[in-house]
């Protein structure tokens, strides 16, 4: 049965049994598997999905049915360990496999009956102790003497026979290079030290689960931090882990950073079991609070409870008696310890915002409305905040309102909406009744109290769009509802910064629409008597200030709070139109952050008017006359300004030019011919000619060309962040995609770019050759000319330029381009796009042989990532045909350095060809495919594994020098390691709107990379 559970059919004759020697037998079960004539029962076929447990239960209930004689005779499992002991030291995996897990199995529950007879050595003992004080001799005490000497006898032989196991099996295949069996491994001694620990409980055994913390594979990990869990949740345990955990504690801290996520979750709760017996000190902890900005949520979530719990609810301090107790887990006292943390990111609100979100969960103090609310109003005298805690208090309390009623406060990887239940909606509709009742009339207080502050007003403002503002009526509190429309209106004009408008403009028009009746009503005579305000009173004085030659800061403000209206909805500045096209005509100052903001507005009119005239039941010529008017003032002010950027020299007009550049794309799609072909609306049609395409690209080009830090002096650092280079190249990329006129000449000039802007560039070059892949019938000319491009770029560089490094670098963008464009044809892709990836070769090969040998570099640096995707007779009819009979009647010699990449592409291809018909003979040759898993190489680094180590009896100290012999193992390993060719599939992911979220991601990854 042992044999077969291994799956092989290897059977001993009984008669033979005592003498057959276990090495012939296992020679013999190895030459069998090296045939192939071996089943593999641990394989993940469903009908062996049992086949684990049942051995398992087999074993255990042999050794439970054996302890009461045949497992003490050390005959019948002296010869099972034997052969098990054997078999887990062969080569072939399966072997191993399950001799390791019978072993495994045997030692556990040699554990199971050792315990019992524990109780029974104790009880015989205790026994034995009570009758000699009775009396000294007698037929009861020697009865007991042997029974107690028997028990003890029986318990040292099976812990001998648990040393054997662990001595013959565990030590090597602890390290085996099968990742489930280190695991299978380190579960069962994780198991054994926790439910053996007079035998297990000591440094002997605790450092296999210390040097498994740096096994490469992350399950193997997980098992130890799991393992070690346990341990310390014993609390008797603790003292004998002292050493273990001075050793081993500044791993442990480590992995919390693991680049496993379950990994690195697991480590931080074993963190939390050492801050538990205060066997960490504080100052060790510095690089966890790091993780409260990870991007895993995961990871952060679990570095929230440690904090919540460690510095927050200070569960791991010895608490204290009584109503002192009781203080110190209050609202009150939990608040002032998480606005102590939140200074460390006061001057980031984003940072700020990852720390609340990773605690919210464990920390009930966020959710007490009032107990917030009363610290704000200062009418609570056990807190006395600061500027800054006011600051991060109103931060708190916006963001875990949100957080409440079901919002996400930090953006998910994934940019997926979450799922929620029915349960989970009505617990968001209650908490959004609370956070109603809780605000209603301590609202207006908090915004008078706040008005004047930049910093505090948006997040207070924000609050209303996640209350319920049918309670205003259903309370009677119209009046309060009013007050807070009021406020927030004055807030709108008292404040000029980007969060502010956009908060209250959004809080406006939220409450103009979603709530009813007269609170409908008062909210949209506000929004009338906001829009008339704006218009009349700021907007017209403003614009005729500047023409008269005033102040230009008034009209900027107003132009930006038109413009965080019209962002939230419609608003009628028809008449304010042509000021606006006048003002920029007659506008002599060229202010870019003025200019910029009449364009906005003037393009977002437009935006609403022919949304306004699409979903209008009847359209007149009136209407169409008026938009076509508005559109092309519009558009001949933005050729105007696109020309004035064009000339302006070094980097001045970044922001300007970059919204130019949007509003052109958005506007060439709003008004997109086919939108509107065979209609009423067909006259709207617009495609810009070809003079403005090129001035449009040639801008793009400008702009990516300076780097996203160099900004102009006077810039409006505020929507920075909406203009960065990513913006411009999407631009581009959306209208290549617009029309197919505009994708033939932006098409090739953008993925000629495709490695010159970074990742994220990249990122959005790979939405468009997707799209191109699925859509364009001309792909390979699409291919060809980007990398016709990309040479010519390099050509010019190398005919004008000294610097040899400066071409260098503009080849080897080239050369990245080829390999990215190949690298688009992988798998199944290969086979389907067979014939364009010939054409691009073919043409390539065309190109680079004119007026050779001047461009015979193409051919090396573009052609040959091509050509190593096609299958081999087409690569040796082009290295036969398409190459050399160009070269027939030429003499080479005559420029031999212009000649060398002809040479080095003709090499290439031969050995390629050479390459792949060696690996076809050799498959030519082989008489049967063997199908499943690759079989292990003869010379199987397996053996290495027991000759070069020595028993655990001689390591029977944690030192520097286990350490290493650790790490010589996975160094091993590492040499073992099957190698897969991975191939790069094209990720097509959202770009963050955030730069600061994305920086703040490639600060984390630089601080990584130089641990």
């Amino acid at each position: 049965m042992l044999f077969e559970a291994c799956g092989a059919k290897y059977h001993i004759k009984e008669e033979l049994l005592d003498e057959t020697n276990v090495d012939d037998v296992v020679v013999a079960l190895v030459e069998l598997a090296r045939s192939g004539n071996v089943d593999d029962y641990q394989s993940s076929k469903k009908e062996f999905k049992n086949m684990k447990d049942n051995l398992q239960s087999f074993w255990d209930k042999l050794v439970c049915e054996c302890q009461h004689g045949p497992l003490f005779d050390q005959i019948l499992f002296e010869k099972c360990m034997g052969y098990i002991i054997a078999l887990s030291c062969t080569p072939p995996r399966v072997y191993r496999q399950t001799a390791t897990l019978m072993g495994l199995q045997l030692v556990t529950s040699f554990i199971t009956v050792a315990k019992t007879l524990g109780v029974q050595r104790e009880t015989t003992r205790r026994q034995l102790e009570a009758e000699k004080k009775k009396q000294s001799e007698g037929p009861r005490v020697e009865s007991l003497n042997k029974r107690f000497s028997m028990t003890h006898e029986n318990i040292t032989i099976l812990e001998q026979m648990m040393r054997n196991i662990f001595q013959g099996l565990f030590v090597h295949r602890y390290r085996d290079i099968e990742p489930n069996i280190r695991t299978s491994c380190i579960e069962a001694l994780g198991v054994w030290i926790l439910s053996y620990p007079s035998m297990f409980l000591q440094d002997l055994y605790l450092k296999y689960l210390g040097w498994t913390l740096n096994d490469k594979n992350a399950g193997v990990r997980k098992a130890s931090v799991l393992a070690l869990q346990n341990l310390y949740e014993v609390d008797d345990n603790v003292p004998t882990l002292g050493l273990f955990t001075e050793r081993f504690s500044t791993r442990m801290i480590e992995l919390a950073d693991d680049i496993d996520i379950s990994v690195a979750v697991s480590a931080i709760g074993l963190v939390k079991q050492l801050l538990r017996h205060q066997l960490l000190p504080d100052d060790d902890l510095g690089p966890l609070y790091d993780l409260l900005i990870d991007d895993p949520a995961e990871i952060r979530h679990a570095i929230g409870a440690l904090v919540y719990e460690h510095l927050i609810s200070q569960k791991f301090i010895s608490s204290q008696s009584g109503a002192k107790g009781v203080e110190n887990n209050s609202s009150e006292v939990q608040l002032g310890r998480m606005l102590q943390i939140l200074r460390e990111f006061s001057a980031d609100p984003i940072l700020s915002v990852y720390v609340i979100d990773d605690v919210w969960e464990y920390m009930n103090a966020m959710k007490d409305w009032k107990c917030i609310i009363s610290v704000l109003l200062d009418e609570n005298p056990l807190i006395e905040l600061t500027d800054e805690d006011a600051t991060n208090l109103v931060r708190l309390l916006c963001a875990s309102v949100k957080k409440a009623v079901g919002e996400r406060i930090v953006p998910a990887t994934d940019n997926r909406k979450p799922y929620y239940t029915k349960a989970q909606k009505d617990v968001f509709e209650h908490n959004k009744q609370d956070i109603t009742l809780a605000m209603m009339k301590n609202y207006p207080l908090l915004l008078r109290k706040f008005m004047a502050d930049k910093a505090k007003i948006p997040s207070l403002v924000d609050i209303i769009l996640h209350m319920n503002l049918g309670l205003y009526s259903k309370r009677r509190q119209e009046q309060n509802f009013e007050t807070v429309l009021q406020l927030i209106k004055e807030a709108f004009f008292k404040h000029g910064e980007k969060e502010a408008l956009r908060s209250c403009a959004n809080a406006i028009m939220l409450c103009s629409t979603d709530s009813q009746g007269e609170l409908k009503d008062t909210a949209r005579n506000l929004v009338k008597e906001l829009h008339d305000e704006l218009i009349h009173n700021k907007l017209k004085p403003a614009m005729k200030e500047v023409v008269d030659g005033g102040d230009e800061y008034p009209l900027l403000v107003n132009l930006k709070r038109m413009y965080e209206l019209q962002l939230s909805g419609n608003v009628p500045i028809e008449s304010l139109y042509e000021d606006m096209v006048s003002t920029l005509q007659s506008y002599t100052n060229k202010d870019d952050q003025v200019v910029t903001f009449l364009l906005l507005n003037m393009y977002m009119h437009v935006q609403w008017s022919l949304h306004a005239i699409i979903h209008s039941p009847t359209i007149s010529e009136a209407s169409l006359s008026s938009i076509l008017a508005k559109r092309d003032s519009l558009l001949e002010r933005l050729e105007y300004i696109l020309n004035s950027c064009l000339e302006m020299e070094g980097n001045r007009c970044n922001q300007l030019a970059r919204w130019v550049c949007v509003i052109l794309t958005d506007l060439s799609r709003l008004f997109k011919k086919t939108n509107f072909a065979s209609s009423k609306l067909e006259k709207l049609g617009y495609s810009p000619d070809a003079s403005v395409l090129q001035k449009f690209w040639k801008l793009c080009v400008q702009q990516l060309s300076i780097s996203d830090g160099t900004e102009d002096d006077d810039g409006n650092k505020e929507y920075i962040e909406e203009t960065n280079r990513d913006t411009v190249m999407m631009a581009a990329v959306r209208l290549a995609v617009t029309d197919k006129v505009y994708k033939e000449y932006l098409g090739p000039e953008i993925i000629s770019r495709f490695v010159m802007h970074g990742t994220s560039g990249a990122e959005i070059v790979k939405h468009l050759i997707t799209f191109l892949k699925k859509n364009d019938d001309d792909l390979p000319k699409t291919f060809l000319e980007a990398l016709k491009m990309a040479y010519h770029r390099y050509m010019v560089e190398l005919s004008r330029s000294d610097d040899e490094s400066l071409a260098s670098k503009h080849f080897l963008e080239f050369q990245e381009l080829a390999a990215q464009l190949s690298g688009t044809f992988i798998g199944a892709s290969k086979n389907k796009h067979k014939s364009d990836i010939l054409k691009i070769v073919n043409e390539g090969i065309e190109y680079a042989f004119i007026d050779a040998p001047k461009q015979l570099s193409f051919l090396e640096g573009a052609v040959l990532h091509f050509v190593s995707k096609l299958p081999t007779p087409d690569i040796l009819e082009i290295s036969n045909v398409n190459i050399q009979n160009r070269t027939e009647n030429v003499n080479m010699d005559e420029d031999p350095s212009g000649w060398r990449p002809y040479h080095t592409f003709v090499q290439t291809l031969r050995e390629k060809f050479a390459k792949i018909e060696g690996i076809q003979e050799e498959k030519d040759g082989t008489s049967v495919r063997r199908r499943g898993r690759p079989r292990k190489r003869r010379n199987i680094q397996g053996k290495r594994l027991f000759d070069d180590h020595g028993s655990s009896e001689e390591e029977d100290s944690i030192s520097g020098s286990d350490h290493e012999n650790a790490q010589d193992e996975e160094e091993q390993q590492d040499e073992d390691e099957d190698d897969d060719d991975d191939e790069d599939v094209p990720l097509i992911n959202q770009i963050r709107s955030s730069s600061k979220l994305r920086s703040l991601k490639v600060s984390r990854e630089g601080n990584k990379g130089q641990t």
